[in-house]
């Protein structure tokens, strides 16, 4: 995924703002707000603004341009290398939802939703839900989500719509362990009827557990259903290459719910 990074434009002042919004921009015909990182993380650094730079990121199909003082270089990194942070932190880490160790520093990985959901919580999701149906209490899913805003607005929203019997995880390492749990000590009797996952996650990224999942003899028939904001048409090949049984873009938590009934009904026939 390429992300646009772009020098400074002029910025449209609006009112009522938020606190952490410097405005709204025009980029190529479209309007984007214009998120300022160094209010969002209370940083006092210099006002010199000569390096400034706008990084230009969709969310859950909302655009968005982060101000910040300087993009020095890129790295290409693998998720195996990034580590949660510690929950006693303070500071920075609280809206962190992973720690680089680089060569010569520490880099925190920001929980772009939370900065988002804090702003305007409504984006996040469609509000919009299938009926609640007890049907569903009888399922079990299993959610991997290393944003804990967004992790916490899956689990309510699918309890709300039915499916209140869930386990979220932080990865999709402690997801499949959790799996393999379930298996020595209950056979597969204990599995859950399906797995929801993110794809970008620390330890273990969404892809790399679905193909874990269906390449295991014992774990293979477990319906799994990728969420994510990045599902271009080339992860969706990627995807499907892994084996997911279904993909479905954030925010699309009507047609997520309506996307699991399907597979848990494929998949165990009631």
């Amino acid at each position: 995924m390429t992300v646009p990074i772009i020098h400074q434009v002029e910025v449209t002042p609006v009112p009522n703002h938020h606190e952490h919004v410097k405005g709204i921009v025009r980029l190529r015909n479209e309007v984007i707000p214009v998120i300022d990182l160094k209010k969002v993380l209370r940083y006092d650094g210099a006002d010199d603004a000569r390096h400034d730079k706008y990084i230009i990121a969709e969310l859950n199909q909302v655009k968005v341009a982060f101000h910040v003082e300087e993009v020095s270089r890129i790295h290409r990194i693998s998720w195996e290398d990034i580590e949660k942070p510690n929950a006693l932190s303070q500071g920075i880490e609280a809206r962190s939802i992973g720690i680089v160790k680089m060569e010569h520093a520490m880099v925190f990985l920001l929980d772009y939703e939370r900065i988002i959901s804090d702003i305007s919580p409504d984006t996040l999701f469609d509000q919009h839900l299938p009926a609640y149906t007890p049907e569903r209490e009888n399922a079990t899913v299993l959610i991997a989500e290393d944003s804990p805003v967004l992790k916490h607005l899956i689990a309510d929203t699918l309890a709300e719509a039915g499916y209140k019997r869930h386990r979220s995880f932080e990865n999709g390492r402690e997801a499949y362990e959790y799996l393999e749990e379930l298996l020595r000590d209950g056979g597969a009797a204990s599995l859950p009827d399906l797995v929801i996952t993110d794809i970008e996650m620390p330890q273990m990224d969404g892809h790399h557990l679905t193909r874990k999942i269906k390449e295991h003899d014992h774990l293979r028939h477990v319906p799994v259903v990728i969420f994510s904001s990045l599902i271009t048409a080339d992860l969706f090949h990627k995807g499907k290459n892994v084996g997911a049984d279904a993909q479905v873009s954030k925010p699309e938590i009507n047609t997520l719910v309506k996307t699991i009934d399907s597979c848990i009904r494929a998949a165990t026939g009631r």
